[in-house]
């Protein structure tokens, strides 16, 4: 395994189109709108501008009055990110997309679409939806346990592997002479007939420029690092600690080994918002500003909704009571009970927190404070990289870019310019 010390830091931008943290909308000069391709093209150029390895853009196939005002109503990623595929020309373009409420088939023709427009620069974080508000958009009543929602994934994966693969490398060879176009043994069916799923292929879409999308997964539990292992070429994740993001990274990187592959062809990085001052004191400042305007109800209704139980009824001020782990999103869960009892929170601080960083690590400080934490998480083995998490949009993309950026580059940590023109290369990751 190469060592962290060789490394360098590959950043990717988790957009929230006003702010990922809750309040940050309140505090920007210009307010965005979610469903303005526009300003997510100005995003992306900026981030492009900064040389980000990623531009990613979450999703959810449910919504209520009570999410946030970028999640609340928004643009399909897929076609979004086609709208950005044609206005940049380098920065890799990552959806996320759910395997429990799809088919195999068009999921690989949507993605490798995306990676035939964008070039080369398609990634696509999988995931397994877990909400009952998803399944009612669905028809259905209640949602498939965790461990089937795991097994559909693993075959779903399986499938798009298939119909990706059985187009070949010069597959598209036109003969004028001949009147051939295709060379047809280099086109498959894949036949596939299994549990979840069966599939004729092959897929009406020729081999794209990666071959497949680059593959993102997130989930610490047994079952999500188990299919990371095995599938996962990126892996988001969410650490409040670095002894927690050292012990989560050696055990995701030995069941990378264990599953029979090169442990530096899986790239993890954490979820980090940085709060970016000039000086310290205007980043503590601005954290408390951020904090001061988040509406603690709303921040307990979304705990309430991640830890699918009531917690209305306990005292805001008492402790975190008791929360089972079920069949919704246990990694999440897990992290922000730990980080209560870590850090002793009471439930009106354990709401602030969610609210606004929504377990993510938040760093606050200067260029070099956020700098120095980057270098030390790298070299003690905690990160490949970071998703970054923009608490104020686009005024704290704007710092990073400015200060953090370049204090990076001065260490020697980041690029100063796109290597590669595919995200595959760009990110170290094998060619296909």
């Amino acid at each position: 395994m190469a060592t962290a010390q060789t490394q360098r830091i590959r950043l990717g931008l988790f957009v929230q189109p006003v702010g990922q943290h809750v309040s940050g909308w309140r505090l920007t000069e210009k307010l965005g709108d979610p469903t303005d391709i526009d300003w997510l093209i100005t995003i992306a150029k900026k981030a492009e501008a900064g040389k980000f390895d990623l531009f990613f853009v979450g999703d959810a196939l449910a919504t209520s009055m009570y999410r946030l005002p970028s999640t609340m109503a928004r643009l399909e990623p897929l076609t979004m990110l086609s709208a950005l595929a044609v206005n940049t020309k380098r920065i890799g373009l990552a959806a996320t997309a759910s395997t429990t409420f799809s088919d195999p088939f068009t999921m690989a023709r949507s993605f490798s679409s995306l990676d035939h427009i964008s070039r080369g620069r398609a990634a696509w974080n999988v995931v397994t939806s877990f909400s009952t508000d998803v399944a009612r958009n669905f028809s259905r009543n209640d949602m498939p346990n965790h461990a089937e929602r795991y097994a559909r994934a693993r075959e779903f994966l399986e499938v798009t592997n298939k119909l990706w693969e059985g187009w070949e490398a010069g597959a598209v060879q036109p003969n004028k002479e001949t009147g051939e176009y295709f060379v047809n043994d280099k086109i498959k069916s894949i036949d596939h007939d299994g549990e979840h799923f069966q599939v004729q292929g092959p897929l009406n879409i020729t081999r794209s420029p990666q071959g497949r999308p680059v593959i993102i997964e997130a989930g610490s539990s047994a079952d999500g690092q188990k299919l990371a292992a095995e599938t996962a070429e990126v892996i988001f994740t969410a650490a409040a600690s670095l002894e927690e993001a050292q012990t989560f990274y050696r055990s995701q990187k030995d069941q990378v080994i264990a599953a029979g592959r090169n442990p530096d062809h899986v790239v993890i990085m954490p979820g980090v918002m940085p709060i970016v001052g000039r000086t310290r004191e205007e980043a503590k400042a601005l954290w408390k500003e951020l904090n001061t305007l988040v509406d603690i109800e709303n921040g307990l209704r979304q705990l309430s909704l991640r830890f699918s139980m009531d917690l209305s009824q306990y005292p805001l001020d008492g402790p975190v009571p008791e929360v089972p782990l079920g069949e919704g999103n246990q990694s999440r869960v897990k992290l922000m009970t730990d980080m209560a009892k870590r850090e002793n929170l009471t439930l009106r601080e354990l709401a602030a927190v969610a609210a606004g960083s929504r377990g993510h690590r938040v760093i606050v400080g200067t260029a070099e404070d956020i700098a120095d934490d980057f270098e030390l998480w790298m070299k003690e083995g905690g990160a490949d990289g970071f998703n970054i998490m923009p608490a104020i949009m686009s005024e704290q993309l704007d710092l990073f870019v400015e200060l953090v950026i370049p204090e990076l580059r001065r260490r020697g940590l980041f690029r100063d310019d796109y290597e590669f023109a595919t995200l595959r290369e760009n990110l170290g990751l094998p060619a296909l």
